[in-house]
């Protein structure tokens, strides 16, 4: 949870200047730090009505000096003084309620009390009383958390209050006075009376709080969605009503400012935009985004989809921001924004740096894929500032020369860190650890960082971290934005005799027009000749891409033909697939001078004289595709992994060409398939490291005829057999992006064969008859610890996902099935290899997609009883699995109803074998609700066995 101050940090921070309170919070603090006999304790005077009245005089002076408090002072000392007149609010409101309660004793005469029970002396059991009360940490309003449930939260600390007094009360001599009947009722009368009447009054003061500030309104007080905007408009003209926008910085810090407003950039920066179209400016394109909101814990799955649907819709995305970034929590814990590809995560983080550069904050844009990935946060914070200024500047010099302005750091693409050769699964708690350096320093730090969804189960969760997912675009939002280039594009199209794109045309493609990005790409696509308005018919999203492609490529080369096209599409998938294979979405010169002419000059070794130096990377990348980012990269990560898709498509129809040409000569019935393209696409990287390459080739193989895909089956099936034997000689052999050995090569080669094998079957594919022979799964194993071996953590994960194993018995005899997904009964036996290979691994990612396993199996949902039951014992036996989600399937299972209890037993002696784990291991079932007699009945019957 974030550091939330409590009634003594609030008068610390307002700097309260009453004496009598200061000392009775002072010794209170002392007495709770050191005891009592230690803190001075008997010098404490006066009592609960003097304490009261100090209490409620201050809350009042409070809500009267609000104004000043905030004046003058810098964006994180404002927000700190808020939340602590917040704090002093809250307490204030208690303790009016208390003087005004009817209780069976006023105040006065709970104070004249001087004996206690079990003699403790009274000064020492009010100032435990004070401890109590006003030093434990208060609710503050957070932009995440309606009023309501804010609300809730002081209500239940009026609750405790309450409940800290009636034992102060029970402790006194005035305790034994009371009658019966009052000694019973008092603990209800207070519970019902001062909480519901200190409601009522922080209502009124809370909204006293709003009408002076605007932040504690931004935070808590939206509740109506704001009107259709752009840009995030609104963004600004909250951060004006918080606080005068501010001038006459010095010229490192203007330049940074200047970098980060980008709204009169068009929406796409790319070398070189059509000319035919106008793309609206991103101050005029960018529409603010429906968001859904989470506090994440460790038991969250964000990555889920299904997950998001039960989260809370937020009204106004705008005010969430403003009201985050002048929270307490921003500075404590990174904001998470999680999103689907195209769905503009990235543009978000670009228009939000534009709209906090003329404010109290000084943003600044970190694009990850384009620093160190190794690197600490402050070093690519440092990377990045750098590339802007054209000099290398210490963060803490920069920090310093902005004059109070809080610093934003806009960490966009962390699922580069995650899912690339870094691997850096902490990173979100690196991001906390640098704020909270930061803060200690004198230095607070908010910062925003944004991912694909998909990596989210990839990352350890800091506590208190709160998530956003962006939401696709609603039928209005899709309508908005579409007039936006209705009126940037008609006068154009009309030249043309053209239409801009209308919406009826454009939400027949469903989810297709419901991701910004997406949608651009149905405009773009729609303007080269109004196709959409003629053909309402569904448009993949790999059918999108490639007619964007070619459609683009074929105005660019004035018409040329469908050869010419394609070679300049493999141009661009050797890209593609340089990138792939160093695991970065931005590729330099120098590499691509080496690695594209290797690919597209048909294999041969001699060098292109016809080719001027350079002459390769200029001609890959000036095009609408590419942006610059310390290199190139592909106007969006979809278009790297549709190009990947595409080529690997591209070979096997060459390797099926190239075998349909040799027809059934005597001389090609001996001779090896032809398969050196593919080879070189194919042996430097799984292509399900990345999902969206495995969707592509899906969209891609369902346009080819059922015939060639079992053709290609065959051929692929063929190579898989022989992809481990040696080839004395092959083409492409200068493709080498990265060097790997041989082995490595050889794992990928024959994975993405079973992949691809997979894909373009139309029904399941057993491994007998993919390896033949009797030992086929002994053939299988080498395969596939050949792959988790050499592929890495996401190649291994991707292919485990995508080739969905699972063991199967046919006529008594065991196989493997690959693809589909059910067995051959059509239900889910869960049962298969790929369960094996998680439980063993020892990787955070692995334990993580366990936990979910174990988790659906207690809830009993899918598998029998008897299956689960056989599925946790297996992973007992194979890998030893000790987990809390282990230990909650068996509690699940033990109270399942008709459940065969003598099966778990055996199970649940394995667990307390162990005699230095066992009473770890005992309190964690008996936590998941196993009765103790049972396992205490089950621990005697194996001590029995033993003796």
């Amino acid at each position: 949870m974030i550091e939330t101050p409590s009634y003594a940090d609030a008068l610390r921070i307002l700097g309260c200047k009453d004496t009598r309170l200061v000392k009775v919070i002072g010794l209170a603090s002392a007495a709770e730090r050191t005891g009592w006999a230690l803190s001075g304790g008997p010098q404490l005077s006066g009592g609960l009505r003097d304490l009261r009245d100090a209490i409620v005089a201050y809350g009042e002076d409070v809500v009267r000096r609000l104004p000043e408090l905030r004046a003058g002072v810098d964006r994180h000392t404002r927000t700190r003084r808020l939340a602590a007149a917040h704090a002093a609010v809250v307490v204030s409101a208690y303790f009016e309620a208390l003087g005004e309660a009817k209780l069976p004793f006023t105040l006065d005469r709970l104070d004249r009390g001087e004996q206690v029970s079990r003699v403790v002396p009274a000064a020492e059991r009010f100032t435990r009383l004070v401890a109590e009360l006003l030093l434990e940490r208060l609710p503050t309003p957070e932009p995440h958390v309606p009023y309501a449930d804010t609300r809730a939260a002081v209500e239940r600390a009026y609750l405790r209050m309450s409940e800290c007094l009636a034992a102060y009360v029970s402790g006194l001599s005035l305790w034994d006075e009371l009658p019966v009947d009052d000694q019973l009722r008092l603990p209800r009368l207070l519970a019902d009376g001062p909480p519901a009447h200190a409601l009522r009054i922080y209502d009124e003061d809370y909204r006293s709080l709003a009408l002076d500030s605007h932040e504690f309104g931004v935070r808590s007080l939206v509740t109506e969605p704001p009107p259709p905007a752009t840009a995030l408009s609104r963004v600004a003209w909250l951060l004006a009503e918080l606080a005068p926008p501010r001038a006459g910085d010095r010229p490192m810090i203007h330049r940074v400012r200047m970098a980060a407003n980008a709204l009169d950039q068009p929406l796409l920066v790319v070398g070189k935009l059509p000319e035919d179209v106008y793309l609206p400016l991103l101050g005029e394109g960018y529409l603010s985004p429906r968001c859904r909101v989470a506090e994440l814990t460790q038991e969250s799955t964000p990555a889920q989809r299904g997950w998001w649907e039960g989260q809370r819709m937020l009204a106004d995305t705008e005010a969430f921001l403003v009201g985050h970034l002048t929270s307490l929590r921003a500075t404590q814990v990174p904001l998470l924004v999680l999103g689907e590809p195209g769905s503009g995560k990235t543009k978000l983080t670009e228009v939000l740096a534009a709209r906090l550069a003329r404010s109290e904050f000084l943003p600044i844009r970190v694009e990850l894929g384009g620093v160190r990935a190794r690197a600490s946060v402050t070093e690519q914070i440092e990377q990045a500032v750098a590339e802007v200024l054209g000099e290398e500047v210490a963060y803490a010099d920069l920090v310093a020369a902005a004059d109070g302005a809080m610093p934003v750091i806009l960490l966009d693409g962390m699922d580069e860190l995650v899912a690339g050769a870094a691997a850096r699964y902490d990173y979100l708690e690196r991001v906390r650890e640098f704020q909270a350096r930061e803060a200690a320093a004198g230095r607070p730090v908010a910062v925003i960082v944004t991912s694909r969804t998909v990596v989210a189960d990839r990352v350890r969760f800091p506590d208190g971290l709160i998530a956003l997912e962006l939401r696709p675009f609603d039928d209005d939002q899709v309508r908005q934005w579409l007039d936006v280039w209705d009126q940037a594009n008609r006068a154009l199209l009309a030249r043309r005799d053209l239409t801009p794109l209308p919406p009826e045309a454009a939400l027949a493609h469903g989810e297709m027009a419901r991701q910004p990005l997406l949608l651009l790409l149905l405009a773009l696509y729609d303007a080269g000749g109004n196709a959409l308005q003629r053909d309402h018919g569904p448009l993949g999203r790999a059918r999108l891409y490639e007619v964007l492609l070619r459609d683009y490529t074929e105005r660019e080369t004035g018409g040329a033909h469908r050869a010419a096209i394609d070679q300049e599409l493999v141009l661009l998938g050797a890209v593609a697939l340089s990138m792939l294979a160093r695991g970065s979405q931005v590729i330099t010169d120098e590499q691509l001078e080496r690695d594209v002419p290797a690919l597209c000059r048909g294999g041969e070794d001699e060098p292109d004289d016809d080719v001027e130096p350079g002459g390769w990377a200029r001609k890959a990348t000036e095009r609408f595709f590419f942006v610059r980012r310390r290199g190139h990269a592909f106007l969006h990560a979809t278009f790297g992994e549709f190009l990947v898709a595409w080529i690997t498509m591209y070979a096997l129809r060459d390797l099926d060409r190239r075998r349909r040409l040799a027809g059934d000569e005597p001389l090609a019935i001996v001779q090896a398939v032809d398969d050196d393209l593919l080879y070189a696409v194919t042996s430097h990287s799984c292509l399900a490291e990345r999902t969206p390459t495995v969707g592509f080739i899906l969209e891609l193989l369902a346009e080819v005829p059922s015939a060639v895909r079992a053709r290609c089956a065959d051929l692929l099936t063929g190579l898989l057999r022989r992809a481990l034997h040696e080839r004395t000689r092959r083409h492409f052999t200068r493709f080498r992006p990265v060097r790997l050995t041989m082995t490595r090569r050889l794992a990928a080669y024959s994975a993405n064969l079973a992949l691809l094998i997979v894909c373009a079957s139309e029904q399941p594919v057993a491994v007998s008859a993919l390896l033949g022979g009797p030992d086929h799964l002994e053939r299988w194993s080498t395969l596939t610890h050949l792959w988790k071996g050499e592929l890495g953590q996401e190649g291994w994960n991707g292919l485990v996902t995508a080739l969905a194993a699972r063991r199967v018995v046919v006529d008594g005899r065991e196989d493997v099935m690959l693809g589909g997904g059910t067995g051959h009964d059509g239900e889910h036996d869960g049962m298969g290899d790929v369960i094996t290979a998680i439980a063993t691994g020892h990787d955070p990612r692995h334990r993580r997609l366990l936990d979910l396993l174990l988790r659906a199996l207690g809830a009993g949902e899918v598998l029998p009883f008897g299956q689960r039951v056989a599925l946790i014992e297996e992973l007992l036996r194979t890998a030893g699995v000790r987990s809390p989600a282990l230990y909650r399937a068996l509690g699940a299972l033990w109270y399942e109803e008709g459940a065969d209890r003598t099966v778990l037993r055996p199970l649940l002696r394995t667990l307390l074998d162990d005699p230095g784990d066992r009473m770890a291991t005992w309190e964690q079932l008996v936590k998941a609700g196993i009765p103790e007699p049972a396992l205490w009945e089950i621990q005697q019957a194996a001590l029995l066995a033993g003796d």
